[in-house]
């Protein structure tokens, strides 16, 4: 009943995953169609409303379900045996995440205030650059779906020859808090009107903790003694002038 109870958790977290990161998507579509408006139409209105409304969906949508995707994919991978550095497919999605974060937190959000003041003024700013971004960074979501689903590619190095040697399943109460804190952040970036995925943190790397410390006692059980000479076992002879 026990392990029922974890896959359960494990697949709503799972889900969250999912629909977050299908909703991160949407969004960069979303912004991409936006920008391309703001820099196609005549209407000096449309173009500022345009860029106006890239930014609001930007920071109350687009960023926390961002955050939202990584976080839920950052904590199946801890708490579970695919691990970070284990398999080919899941490292490349890792860093196509990190860097989808960090384009996202210093360079887009910037450049779109800086694209909705250019439009303000009868400009176009960055939003050719933005507009192609958006796209890329859909089309790197849908990527990482194709990976997700494919499983491409074979194990890394960092796979243990044992494979028994590999973290297992996290308890229940990993995956319980993952939901509630996708939950919570997602509340508080609606109130805010932009993200601050403070439980997240917390919770990932609480997790990170306490799971390196439980591997440390394994590690150190498998490392066999440089200086331990096995004993040989007695030979039926021996055993028999005994």
């Amino acid at each position: 009943m026990a392990s029922l109870s974890v896959r359960r958790w494990r697949q709503l977290a799972l889900w969250l995953h999912v629909t977050t990161s299908v909703g991160w998507m949407a969004q960069a579509l979303a912004l991409c169609v936006l920008l391309t408006t703001s820099l196609t139409t005549p209407d000096r209105e449309v173009a500022v409303a345009a860029t106006s409304m890239a930014q609001v969906l930007d920071g109350r949508l687009l960023a926390p379900l961002a955050n939202a995707s990584a976080f839920t994919g950052f904590m199946l991978a801890a708490a579970t045996p695919w691990g970070f550095f284990r398999y080919r497919w899941v490292l490349v999605k890792f860093v196509i995440t990190l860097a989808q974060l960090h384009l996202g937190i210093f360079v887009l959000s910037a450049a779109l205030a800086d694209s909705a003041a250019a439009a303000a003024t009868g400009g176009r700013g960055p939003a050719v650059p933005l507009a192609v971004g958006s796209a890329l960074m859909a089309g790197a979501i849908a990527f990482q779906a194709w990976v997700s689903v494919a499983k491409p590619w074979s194990t890394t190095r960092w796979m243990p020859k044992d494979r028994r040697q590999a973290a297992g399943t996290a308890p229940r109460w990993v995956f319980v808090a993952t939901v509630v804190g996708v939950a919570a952040d997602l509340a508080v970036a609606a109130l805010l009107g932009h993200p601050a995925p403070l439980i997240s943190l917390v919770v990932l790397g609480t997790w990170l903790l306490l799971r390196r410390r439980q591997n440390r006692p394994a590690l150190a059980g498998t490392t066999a003694r440089p200086d331990a000479v096995p004993t040989p076992a007695p030979t039926q002879a021996g055993a028999g002038r005994r």
